[in-house]
Order: C-alpha cells, then structure tokens, then sequence
C-alpha cells in the first residue's frame, strides 16, 4: 500500500505516522495513554512544537531545530525512535511530505486553486475560504491570553512613542495598526515612516517606547533584527506571529500566535487584521474620553480640509 494511502490514525512504535495528521493523532494519543509510548516532558514540548511549524522542521537541520526548541540536538534522534522512526531523516520526512503536498507554500496553494473542481463554483469557493478564515479566527482567540491582552492594549495605550513594522504583506497590517492607533493618540508611526531606514527610525526609540513587529513563517529576517535592535535599547516589543517556535517569540514580552493556513495563495491575513481590530478597539476603550478628543480633533480637521477644497 502507497504512504499516502495509509490511515493516519494512532501507531505503534513498530508502525510509525506516515502523514502530518497521523502525528497529531499519535500525540493525542500519547497524552490520553491510549498508546504504549511515554514521553518525558522535554520530548513532549518538542513533539508539539514540531508538529506546529511544519515548515520549519521539514527544512531546518538537528542543529537548528535545537536550537529553535532549547534541547540537545540528541533529543531529536531519540524522539524519533521513541515514536518507531529508524532514524530522524525518517521522521523528518513526514513533515517533508507534509510541504512537498501543498500545505502551506505559495505556488503549491495556487495551483491547488486552479486545479479546483469546476462543478463546485466560485461560490461554493469562496465559501469554503470563509469557513476556514473563520476556523483562524476561533483558532486565534483560543491562543489569547487575557493577561497578555490586557498588559499589550495598556502599553499601546500609554508608551511615550509606539511604531509599528511588518514587511511584505505584513506591511499593510503595520500600516492599518499605525493608522488606526494614530487616531487616537500621538507619536504613533510605522516604523520607516519618514522613509530614512530603520536603522534611523530605531535610534529615534528610547527605553519604555514600544515596537509591535509582525511576521511567520518565512519569517522576515530584516524584521526580527528589528526587533533584536529594539530589544538591547530597551524597547518594549510585541509581537503578532504565527507559533510558539516563531523567532519573535523570545524577544518579545507580548507576543500573540495566529493561525494563517488557508486556500489563500499566501499566508492568511484575516485573522491576523481581526486581532488588530481588536487590539486597537481595547485601547479607545483604555483611552476613554482621551480617544474621543483625538477623533473630534482630527474630524474638525477634515471638514476644514474638505471645506478649503470647495
């Protein structure tokens, strides 16, 4: 029988996962003793972090997942003969797979859309994206935390200076935020803004200023060492992200996972702007009669625009 037409379900150490499923099936599985295989706490945390950036594990080396993970590069060995791998390559493989099979890069999405059933409609489509934009969300608001909500909308609300930074498509959600937060307070700016570098706008910074950076996988290095930068001067960063192994995570002091897997063609961005939303609605409620004031104001504003243009 072909690997990809075995049944995914819980495995034996002597007949090991063959897809992605089937691990997350195996793990449920070890946790509810459902199955023979013991893992220690370390190997336990590792399993799942693996299993939750399935990129990254299918094309980093032992080296660099322990170092993404905190353990002993042995570690891994051992897993995956605990879990009835013959070896790492082995294990890692499933993950392999996983990408080579279009989970989660660009091209393999589109194609994927082109290659659609042509009875199922644009409608029915567009429907299934809507369920699963919808699934990132409920995703999303599971993995909040209230304490790191709250603390992060009080730093938005009350820094002396907040910027904001993403590239790519990250971009248009730094702009979004800045924009929005700028309505209601001041010194609130992307974080090249005046189009000097970054290396420029970061000098600007000071001890208790705060960077919200956002970016998963690929991850965009220049946007990390942002981050890194900001961090060794004192900048509060938080960051909006996809996973607990995201490189963010370590540097910021509150950071916030969002699921982005979709039919979309590149990663998702509804849950992530959905977050914003609310990020930036908890600080005009933080901000009060404050927020209210900075609205008038720049409503006043632009009816007097609007009237010079007449």
């Amino acid at each position: 029988m072909p690997p990809s037409s075995r049944a995914p379900g819980p495995a034996s150490p002597d007949s090991p996962p063959e897809t992605l499923e089937g691990l997350k099936q195996l793990l449920v599985a070890i946790d509810r003793r459902e199955v023979e295989i013991r893992l220690g706490a370390s190997s336990r945390r590792v399993l799942a972090v693996l299993i939750e950036s399935p990129q990254r594990t299918a094309v980093s080396s032992i080296s660099q997942l322990a170092e993404m993970t905190g353990v002993n590069a042995s570690t891994f060995s051992r897993l995956a003969q605990r879990l009835g791998y013959e070896g790492f390559s082995r294990f890692q493989a499933v993950f392999r797979q996983a990408v080579t099979d279009g989970e989660h890069f660009y091209s393999a999405q589109a194609a994927r859309l082109s290659s659609r059933d042509a009875d199922s409609g644009a409608m029915a489509q567009l429907a299934r994206l809507g369920r699963q934009e919808s699934a990132n969300i409920l995703g999303m608001l599971e993995r909040v935390d209230a304490a790191a909500f709250e603390a992060a909308t009080t730093l938005l609300a009350e820094a002396p200076r907040v910027r904001l930074h993403g590239m790519r498509q990250f971009n248009s959600l730094a702009l979004f935020m800045a924009y929005g937060l700028g309505m209601l307070r001041s010194d609130v700016a992307p974080l090249d803004a005046s189009r000097q570098g970054v290396a420029d706008a970061l000098a600007q910074l000071a001890a208790g200023d705060v960077l919200v950076v956002a970016s998963c996988f690929p991850y965009t290095p220049s946007v990390v060492a942002c981050a890194e930068v900001a961090v060794k001067r004192g900048v509060v960063v938080i960051a909006l992200t996809d996973s607990a192994s995201s490189p963010l995570e370590p540097l910021a002091r509150h950071s916030f996972h969002v699921p982005n897997h979709s039919l979309f063609y590149s990663n998702s961005m509804s849950a992530f702007m959905f977050l914003a939303e609310g990020l930036l609605s908890e600080v005009a409620s933080k901000l009060g009669e404050a927020g209210v004031a900075s609205l008038k104001q720049r409503e006043a504003i632009i009816t007097e625009l609007g009237g010079a243009r007449r």
